[in-house]
């Protein structure tokens, strides 16, 4: 049985502020880079421990999976999946660590 996929407040804001800042330039763009996120995160589901543990955080149940230059990191938990933040591959990761308390 698949688990149930769950986005946070903080990583819908996350998506949002990227679609807004890339779509500055190109919102053909910006949807591209949306519906990439949005597919990959619908997989997650399917085989969560795909993604590879975050580095910074060393928690075999924090993963994450690169779509283009960003960073979709989750949670992986009995009976769900928590996407906790989208941030860009450059950005430190210290303002997402309070997500998953």
């Amino acid at each position: 049985m698949d688990k149930r996929l769950i986005w946070s407040p903080e990583a819908v804001e996350d998506l949002e502020a990227i679609a807004e800042f890339i779509g500055r330039d190109s919102v053909f763009y910006a949807n591209a880079v949306v519906s990439k996120v949005l597919a990959v995160s619908r997989s997650l589901p399917e085989a969560p421990l795909i993604g590879r543990i975050v580095p910074e955080l060393d928690d075999d149940q924090i993963r994450e999976r690169f779509v283009y230059s960003y960073r979709l990191i989750y949670r992986v938990a009995d009976n769900e999946i928590l996407v906790a933040a989208i941030i860009h591959g450059k950005r430190l990761i210290e303002g997402v660590v309070e997500r998953f308390e």
